[in-house]
């Protein structure tokens, strides 16, 4: 539990975060635990959320909504095609969005914004397409916003997301090979103007090579790194 007005944020391991706001709203993005080998074994269960936030369709990080999503009761936010798909899942209440978009949820205002990777699950060994892959910027109730990248590379627009919603954190992936290496996480560090950057999708498995220790030195000055390790929360 945290104090009223703070904002603390806990890592749940790869792309998987919960998010309590300053008006105590629990945020889930990308909800990967039962599956996830870096979910600390007492997170792999989540007892509470008044929001699940999911940027992509891919199975380490939508394959577990549907079930975390019947566990709590939140709502869930994704773009169309996969809200869609989540509504066949039997899933209520799904909103649909799309990039550029905003809407009202659990008090918080939600917007899409782009990223740049791919989007499927593989259902009877049939891929599904799910649309395309997107990020977030949450307005918190205090008036700051979080950027949460999802799986992406880096993109010139981030300059546009700064100019429209000037984040001052960001969620940037880091592994390399599936998204955006520490190289290309600190450029959109740069792009975005944020204060503070946090490291994800990185560690899981052996291809993902990209560190925390290799992106610090990399980081525009002023920028502060928050590295977690899993199961940690930080506020």
């Amino acid at each position: 539990m945290t104090r009223q007005g703070t904002l603390a944020i806990q890592w749940l391991g790869h792309g998987t975060f919960v998010i309590t706001t300053p008006g105590g709203k629990r945020v889930v993005f990308d909800p990967w635990l039962e599956a996830n080998p870096k979910c600390p074994a007492e997170c792999k269960t989540l007892d509470r959320a008044d929001l699940i936030l999911v940027t992509h369709g891919h199975a380490d990080h939508a394959s577990e909504v549907v079930s975390a999503a019947r566990a709590t009761g939140a709502p869930v936010v994704a773009i169309v095609e996969l809200a869609t798909w989540f509504g066949k899942q039997g899933l209520k209440p799904v909103h649909s969005i799309n990039k550029g978009g905003t809407l009202t949820v659990s008090g918080l205002d939600v917007t899409m914004v782009s990223a740049q990777h791919s989007s499927s699950l593989e259902v009877d060994g049939q891929v599904v397409y799910l649309g395309e892959p997107a990020g977030y910027v949450v307005r918190l109730e205090d008036g700051r916003a979080l950027y949460f990248a999802g799986d992406t590379d880096v993109f010139g627009d981030m300059a546009l997301i700064k100019r429209l919603h000037a984040p001052e954190i960001a969620f940037l992936p880091i592994g390399d090979h599936y998204t955006m290496g520490p190289k290309g996480a600190a450029l959109a560090a740069e792009l975005l103007g944020v204060r503070q950057v946090i490291p994800m999708h990185y560690g899981t498995f052996p291809v993902l090579t990209g560190t925390p220790e290799a992106l610090r030195p990399l980081l525009p000055a002023g920028v502060e790194l928050l590295e977690l390790q899993p199961g940690e929360t930080a506020t």
